[in-house]
């Protein structure tokens, strides 16, 4: 018997050693076989590649798998020829090929060596390449990623859209595999009408992924998330994570901030060298670098079963990159983590970043917002909202508090009365009204959408001003996930009322929920709480640690700021370090600083903590990255080799005020600046002693203080700021 007379189960044993199917890979992998157009729907982890590499490796020919990233390509065809005895079974055709190498892979897929062969849709659109696969026994086609086709979906390509007419370029009759992780009813229609798919079956795999957990914190400033972060990866030592986030920035400093806090991490963007990515892809997948912190916008391929955790830093623009991207998590199947930090900033900038773009996207990308929206403030099981958004029906017992709210579930109140009238809202619009349009009926708001369909004439119009806008989307969730409600396909994000809502209308029965989160904005937060860090301020260890600087300042006889700065005490008073090494990552104080005064501070609040039982944030030492931006090496190694201070705020396009804020940065953060060549030109001796004098002397650190004292003295304010810096 051939290898292609295989039973299935054997054909799996003996090409990739796995003893059994997964779901339903072997009646996808018989279809496929059998020659017909296919659609495979099948979360991350799901074994999806499976269902064309077994398929290609049984069938007659080459098997053309279309692949939108050439990272992924590299990890798949290494993979494909891992099982296999020679390297010729797979090959990649894209734009990282040198000609002597396209020419091999050439070679040998026309000698029939090759099984699958990984193509971009940009290098297949090439003529060239057309007509050397017209010249291939091509098995059939398989569309990786087939979520790029639509403009629904969250990565739209718009080259996959040709796909269709490369196929019937190169053959009449080939089939045809379409397989995505993530596809809503809107996208899988739109993928088989754009892929011409006949008689063609499809297989939806549940989009559950049980092994992980889901949760969402606020982000009420980005400092403090980056910290969060960098506790949580410190925590986790030793386990691979991603961290996603908007731009390239926030990965280079989340990339550092884990590096001084012990942890293997690196950045991963379009930005960088092609070379340095894939030499960062490679370390990730050898286990050399634990945490890759890439961006949203720019696609990882990488196929690593062991990731432990993945941490959207910024909010994702729709549930299917959301879904997409922590899909990179747990997909061997063992427990694994999705965090995700959310403020209303994130949407903001999001929002901002589709203004330029066309009518049509904008209103497209908006309703994919508003649902990623909906989902990081829903009170309900975040694994059922998700499910429900793809079509699939979901009981939150069944979760198992594997999500935040199922583990630590809000007040539930029952809601008939007002879910009644959000139905009749939905009635009375006729199903062309949307959420947001919904929502200011039943609350009141007049907004030129509702005027201009005459909403505000419906009889439902403010009967629910007295709810604020987080209640009314949590009942109206509430009606969607009891398919009350149905938001429409066609018109996407239009609510229609269904049969059942309409009987439920008529005959109610109790109906309870947790309201939506309610996250406080960046700005909102900061109003609140002043900054971050004193939101946990302790008063009363703040006011002894005041005491004690009192004390130690007049030992030293000195003033208590050079001590201690007040916001170190405030830090103090929050972090609670028990260590020289925790003390010197307080804000303000250097390793010489904790060295020289710190002892008796520590014993303060080793005492303290100890006597009021205090549970300290965390038993984790975070180290701090300076923030030295641009300037500050220019700034120190130039003042080392003493030019004049003029001309290095000239060379950096700085005015003077401003290259003093930069020197009181890197000061304030315990470096050392000796400035005295420079003082000695501008200021003599009894000048310079009288300043001195004077911030001995003082006990408060006031620079419009001291200029008012030493202006008597001829001396400026840019004069004052130096001396001061001096002492």
């Amino acid at each position: 018997m051939s290898v292609q007379d295989l039973p299935l189960q054997d054909a799996l044993q003996n090409y990739f050693g796995f003893s059994k199917f997964k779901g339903n890979q072997e009646t996808i992998i018989q279809t496929v076989l059998d020659g017909r157009d296919t659609f495979v729907i099948m979360p991350t982890g799901g074994g999806k590649s499976l269902c064309y590499q077994l398929p290609a490796l049984l069938k007659e020919g080459t098997a053309l798998v279309i692949s939108p990233l050439i990272a992924l390509m590299k990890n798949q065809v290494d993979q494909v020829r891992g099982y296999s005895e020679n390297d010729q079974v797979a090959h990649f055709l894209n734009s990282s090929l040198n000609k002597r190498q396209i020419k091999e892979v050439r070679e040998d897929t026309a000698a029939g060596l090759t099984k699958l062969l990984y193509v971009a849709p940009e290098t297949l659109r090439k003529t060239e390449n057309i007509e050397f696969l017209k010249q291939i026994n091509i098995s059939f086609v398989a569309v990786d990623e087939a979520h790029c086709i639509s403009e629904w979906g969250h990565d739209f390509r718009p080259e996959y859209r040709q796909i269709r007419k490369m196929i019937d370029a190169i053959g009449s009759r080939i089939p045809v595999v379409a397989l995505t992780a993530t596809a809503t009813p809107k996208v899988q229609t739109d993928i088989v009408k754009n892929l011409g798919m006949e008689d063609h079956r499809v297989f939806v795999s549940s989009f559950n992924r049980d092994n992980l957990f889901y949760e969402i914190r606020p982000k009420t400033d980005k400092d403090t998330a980056r910290k969060e972060i960098a506790k949580y990866a410190v925590q986790r030592k030793g386990q691979r994570g991603i961290v996603y986030c908007l731009n390239r920035k926030s990965t280079e400093e989340i990339a550092e901030l884990l590096r001084v806090n012990g942890i293997k991490a690196a950045p991963y963007h379009a930005g960088l060298e092609a070379q340095r990515r894939a030499r960062i892809q490679d370390q990730f997948l050898m286990e050399e670098v634990d945490v890759i912190c890439a961006t949203i916008a720019f696609g990882m391929g990488i196929d690593k079963p062991d990731v432990r955790y993945v941490v959207h830093f910024d909010i994702p623009k729709s549930i299917e990159n959301y879904y997409q991207e922590t899909g990179r998590a747990g997909r061997d199947g063992l427990p694994s983590e999705c965090v995700a930090f959310y403020s209303h900033q994130d949407i903001l900038k999001l929002e901002k970043f589709m203004r330029d773009k066309p009518v049509a996207e904008r209103e497209m990308g908006g309703q994919l917002l508003q649902e990623m929206v909906a989902y990081a403030e829903t009170g309900m099981c975040r694994r059922q909202f998700l499910l429900h958004y793809f079509g699939e029906t979901f009981s939150a017992e069944e979760c198992a508090k594997n999500c935040d709210n199922c583990r630590h579930p809000k007040e539930r109140i029952d809601v008939s009365a007002d879910l009644v009238l959000m139905l009749k809202a939905a009635k009375a619009t006729e199903g062309r009204a949307n959420i947001p349009q919904l929502v200011n009926i039943l609350r009141g708001r007049a907004t030129r959408d509702v005027e201009a369909a005459g909403y505000q004439e419906l009889p439902e119009f403010g009967q629910g001003a007295e709810k604020d806008e987080r209640y009314w989307n949590s009942v109206l969730r509430q009606g969607l996930l009891q398919g009350f409600l149905h938001k429409g396909v066609e018109n996407y994000g239009l609510i229609r009322l269904t049969d059942a809502g309409a009987a439920f209308a008529a005959k109610p029965k109790p109906v309870e929920l947790a309201l939506n989160h309610d996250f406080p904005s960046e700005a909102a937060a900061a109003e609140e709480n002043g900054h971050a860090t004193r939101a946990v301020l302790d008063e009363e260890l703040l006011n002894m640690l005041k005491a004690e600087r009192r004390k130690v300042a007049k030992k030293h006889n000195l003033p208590p700021y050079i001590i201690f700065q007040e916001n170190s005490l405030e830090d103090m008073a929050t972090q609670y370090p028990v260590s020289t090494d925790e003390l010197a990552n307080i804000a303000g104080v250097s390793k010489g600083k904790a060295m020289r005064y710190g002892r008796p501070f520590l014993r303060v609040i080793e005492q303290y903590v100890e006597e009021n039982g205090v549970d300290r944030p965390t038993e984790i030492v975070m180290r701090s990255v300076a923030k030295k931006g641009g300037n500050k090496i220019y700034i120190i190694q130039n003042i080392d080799k003493k030019i004049g201070l003029d001309d290095i705020a000239s060379a950096k396009g700085l005015t003077m005020d401003q290259l003093l804020e930069e020197m009181e940065t890197i000061v304030g953060s315990g470096t050392k600046l000796n400035m005295d060549y420079y003082l000695e030109d501008i200021l003599d001796e009894y000048q310079q002693e009288d300043a001195m004098e004077y911030f001995r002397s003082t006990e408060i650190d006031d620079v419009d203080a001291a200029y008012d004292e030493l202006k008597e003295e001829g001396m400026t304010m840019e004069e004052v700021r130096l001396m001061r810096l001096k002492f």
